[in-house]
């Protein structure tokens, strides 16, 4: 295969790749029943002035699973984190007893499990969309090499290729959406 070709396909893996860790970081933020750090993620607060990110102004733990430990560096911040959690709509009640915050995390019922699923669906079919526009982009650029003089029969199979590739990642995807869903169905 020509190495024109082959920046093609090297090109596909890699953007898939990268589409596969967005989802995989995007389905952590998704609760499962137990608590877990990551679901504060989207949580910025007013850091004098400056809208910062929870994870830098304080340090954030589930130490069991049903509980996240909230330790401001600033002890001053601890109201200004906790309106934030509040604001975020998370569903969590945050209890501030001026040290830190303490978030039980609630259990999850059915019609919220179903909620989650189809949430996970959603991000699921989202990724595989982007996988497709990333198959469609190399293919077009594969059309394009035809004008370099590349043969014809290397452009079809370099699309074939690609085509291994898409079918791949989508089989991948499916497989962690699996997962995530038994994860979040599973009491």
């Amino acid at each position: 295969m020509s190495e024109e070709v082959q920046m093609y396909l090297d090109d596909a893996k890699q953007s898939m790749n990268n589409v596969i860790q967005h989802l995989e970081n995007e389905l952590l933020k998704i609760r499962a029943g137990k608590a877990n750090p990551r679901m504060l993620d989207g949580v910025s607060v007013d850091y004098y002035g400056v809208i910062s990110p929870l994870s830098q102004i304080s340090n954030v733990s589930a130490p069991d699973p049903k509980t996240i430990f909230i330790q401001p560096w600033d002890k001053s911040m601890i109201d200004s984190i906790e309106k934030a959690i509040l604001k975020a709509n998370l569903g969590f009640n945050p209890v501030n007893n001026g040290e830190v915050i303490r978030i039980m995390v609630p259990p999850l019922t059915e019609e919220r499990r179903k909620q989650l699923v189809k949430q996970v669906r959603g991000e699921g079919e989202t990724t595989k969309v982007s996988i497709r526009n990333i198959r469609r982009d190399n293919n077009e650029g594969l059309k394009l090499l035809k004008k370099d003089g590349i043969p014809e029969d290397e452009i079809k199979r370099g699309e074939d290729e690609i085509q291994k590739i898409t079918d791949a990642y989508i089989k991948k995807i499916d497989e962690i959406l699996d997962k995530k869903e038994k994860e979040i169905m599973t009491i």
